[in-house]
């Protein structure tokens, strides 16, 4: 994958950046805004940098690498991506310098069952003059305990509907989760009557253009997080001595370490190509979103899986940061839908494709 100067400059300040960092510190996401990454792509005109989705796709490289904890994916890619791709002109005048500046953002959407499906959301929206009362419960909201911001997903009488709705609200409720990946934040919102305001019109499409941006995306942390996990389990090895030589030295060791490097690049060039896809409004964005989604999700856990089988006993200590990875895999996998699901929807398409065409000829 070759970047431009721009581009490689921007992935160098975040891995500058990134690596003067001191564990525990909780200013990144603020010194991650003062280089303009939270409005990559949000366009100028709303206070953003005017990039798209591959810049984007650097910088949620870098942030997976070492699995820091941010509001890239579910802030300035989930629910700006979801604002943009409403229509609502005033609605993104209003919300999305706030976002481009580093505000939280996050999207209410998806139910206990995290399909994550456009046409299912977890909340009911009820026109109530001079606007909406919304109520339901939705699951795995991105930073939802402290966003500033929040948008719902919503069913209305013409079906899916995008809201925003005030988090001082009394009918709002958030509480954080417990997640098997202590550094991705998860919440449940209960809404109990509280005020909805509608931002643009039916918003299935909309849903659907934000998940599968958020599918590149994540499929980007993905392949950052497993480069870095190879690379850690490359130097252990070079390390480790055995029967007295390095267990690097061993050629069936070198070989699932070749296994693992054309794995990770393989999936790095799927992550690059539908985040270019994106980029180019391609048709068949949705089928490269789902496909990264699927290959990155089993590249992740296969890495992470070897890293923790090669580091033997230190690799499933608290101390060692192999646990976190396998974490980081099992629980990127479940996200924007599982990898299952996914496959079904590239299945169904598929044979959609094969079926009007025959029925052309």
């Amino acid at each position: 994958m070759q970047l431009t100067v721009e581009q490689r400059a921007l992935r160098d300040a975040i891995r500058g950046l990134l690596t003067r960092r001191r564990p525990g510190d909780e200013g990144v996401w603020r010194w991650l805004a003062e280089i303009g990454v939270p409005g990559l792509s949000i366009p100028e005109r709303h206070g953003g940098a005017g990039a798209g989705p591959v810049e984007t796709h650097i910088a949620a490289e870098e942030l997976g690498r070492d699995l820091i904890p941010s509001p890239l994916l579910g802030s300035a890619v989930l629910a700006a991506q979801a604002l943009l791709a409403s229509g609502d002109d005033a609605a993104c005048g209003r919300l999305l310098p706030a976002i481009a500046d580093g505000t939280v953002a996050a999207l209410a959407w998806t139910t206990a069952a995290g399909h994550w499906d456009p046409d299912e959301v977890a909340c009911r929206a009820t026109a109530a003059a001079p606007g909406w009362i919304l109520h339901g419960a939705a699951h795995y909201v991105l930073d939802g305990e402290t966003a500033a911001i929040l948008l719902v997903a919503a069913r209305t009488p013409e079906g899916s509907g995008l809201f925003e709705v005030d988090v001082r609200d009394a009918g709002v409720s958030r509480s954080a989760v417990t997640t098997m990946d202590e550094s991705r934040g998860l919440a449940v919102v209960r809404l109990d009557g509280a005020a909805g305001r509608r931002i643009g019109g039916p918003a299935a499409s909309a849903l659907a253009r934000a998940r599968d941006l958020a599918c590149i995306t994540l499929s980007a942390e993905q392949v950052g997080a497993a480069r870095r996990a190879l690379d850690m389990t490359v130097e252990y090895t070079k390390v480790r001595v055995q029967f007295g030589r390095p267990i690097g030295g061993f050629q069936a060791l070198q070989h699932r370490m070749a296994d693992l490097h054309v794995l990770v690049e393989s999936a790095r060039s799927l992550s690059y190509a539908a985040a270019r896809a994106a980029d180019a409004g391609a048709q068949d964005t949705g089928l490269r979103a789902a496909a990264a989604k699927v290959y990155c999700s089993e590249t992740l856990h296969r890495v992470a899986a070897e890293m923790i089988q090669l580091h033997g006993a230190i690799g499933i200590t608290w101390e060692h940061d192999a646990h976190r990875y396998l974490k980081r895999a099992h629980g990127s996998a479940q996200l924007f839908g599982r990898p299952a699901e996914h496959v079904a929807r590239i299945a169904a398409e598929i044979i959609d494709r094969r079926s009007s065409r025959r029925a052309g000829a």
